[in-house]
C-alpha cells in the first residue's frame, strides 16, 4: 500500500469518527451515523478528485474506504456516551483529521505534478470540505468558519509548506510530514492558546 493510500485511509477513518460524534450530538439513528460519517470522510477527497479529473474517484476505485467510514460510525454509535464533552472531543479529533487530510490532498496533487497554487488549493480543500459538509448537513456553525479560529488558515499553511519544500527533499514523504506538523500545530495552537487572525468588525453607521 502506498503512502498516499495510507494517508487517505487515515483521513477517512478519523474524519468518519468526527462525523459520527457530530451525529451523536444530534441523536441520530445508526443509519444517520453512517451517512454523516461517510459524507465527512470522503467529502474532501471527492472534491479533490473531481477537480483534478482523477478517474475513478478514490472511494469508487476502492470501496473499502466506505467500509472503514461505516465501521468508524458503528464504533462511535456504541461508545459516544463515554465522552463527557462530545463537542470538545469532536473539535480536537477534527484537528487530527485536518493534519492527515491536508497532506493526503497535497500529496495527490504533488504526485500529479500540479503547479504550486493547485497543490495548495487541493490540500486545503481536502482538509476542509468534509467537515464543512458535515456541519452544514447537521445545521451547525461550520468549524472551518468559526470566528477567529485557525482552520482554513492552518490547512492552507500546511499545504503551502509542502508545495514549497518538495523540490528541496529527494524523499517525497518529508514535505508531507512537514505539512502535517504545520497544519496540526496551527490548529492546536488556535484551540489551546487562542491563536487567531484579525476578524472584520463593522463600524456603526454615522448618524
Amino acid at each position: 500500500m502506498t503512502v498516499l493510500a495510507l494517508l487517505d485511509y487515515a483521513s477517512v477513518f478519523i474524519f468518519a469518527l468526527t462525523g459520527a460524534l457530530a451525529a451523536s450530538r444530534q441523536q441520530l439513528d445508526v443509519v444517520g451515523f453512517a451517512f454523516v460519517s461517510c459524507l465527512t470522510a470522503v467529502g474532501g477527497g471527492t472534491m479533490r478528485d473531481v477537480l483534478l479529473d482523477r478517474n475513478p474517484i478514490f472511494w469508487i476505485a476502492q470501496p473499502a474506504y466506505i467500509g472503514v467510514a461505516c465501521a468508524a460510525a458503528l464504533v462511535v454509535f456504541f461508545t459516544a456516551h463515554l465522552f463527557e464533552s462530545r463537542l470538545r472531543s469532536l473539535i480536537w479529533l477534527d484537528s487530527f483529521a485536518l493534519a492527515v487530510a491536508v497532506p493526503a490532498g497535497t500529496g495527490v496533487a504533488l504526485a500529479m505534478d500540479q503547479p504550486v497554487l493547485v497543490v495548495v488549493l487541493m490540500g486545503t480543500i481536502t482538509g476542509c470540505m468534509g467537515g464543512l459538509l458535515r456541519d452544514v448537513v447537521l445545521d451547525d456553525v461550520p468549524v472551518v468558519l468559526r470566528q477567529g479560529e485557525l482552520y482554513v488558515t492552518a490547512a492552507f499553511a500546511g499545504a503551502t509548506v509542502a508545495a514549497l519544500t518538495r523540490p528541496l527533499f529527494p524523499d517525497a514523504l518529508v514535505p508531507l510530514v512537514l505539512c502535517a506538523g504545520v497544519a496540526w500545530g496551527l490548529r492546536a495552537g488556535s484551540l489551546a492558546f487562542g491563536w487567531s487572525l484579525p476578524v472584520y468588525k463593522s463600524r456603526p453607521p454615522r448618524g
